[in-house]
């Protein structure tokens, strides 16, 4: 599949869920703009118009409903499967973002990376 279809998907079913672009790109951690810019390319990908929008209110179209009723089951289970393989981990992995004072860094998070890289090579 498609990889910006399928995150063009993801935008649009998270945009219908939030209620306005501002809401869902809160949530998605991106801009409005770049939303926007993600629904102009999925429409224009699949050759429709999937929202109703205006400066006041925002709504799938009945093809945007319809397609939604479909992707909903489908985003769930894949949500699922991932759910699974993260269950199947014996161990942490992935990335931590840790924004703390100067001083509590020197002082706490530093002296104990070490132990923690050693105990968890798959966090980078």
């Amino acid at each position: 599949m498609d990889r910006d279809l399928w995150a063009g998907l993801a935008v649009f079913a998270e945009i219908v869920e939030a209620g306005s672009f501002a809401k869902a790109a809160a949530r998605m951690g991106l801009s409005p703009s770049a939303l926007s810019h993600a629904m102009r390319t999925l429409e224009a990908k699949v050759g429709i118009r999937l929202l109703d929008r205006t400066t006041r209110s925002l709504a799938p179209t009945d093809a945007g409903e319809n397609l939604l009723r479909q992707l909903r089951p489908a985003m769930a289970s894949v949500e699922g499967a991932l759910g699974t393989l993260d269950a199947g981990r014996t161990r942490p992995a992935g990335r931590i973002r840790i924004n703390a004072h100067r001083m509590a860094a020197v002082h706490v998070v530093l002296p104990r990376l070490a132990a923690f890289a050693k105990t968890c090579p798959d966090v980078p």
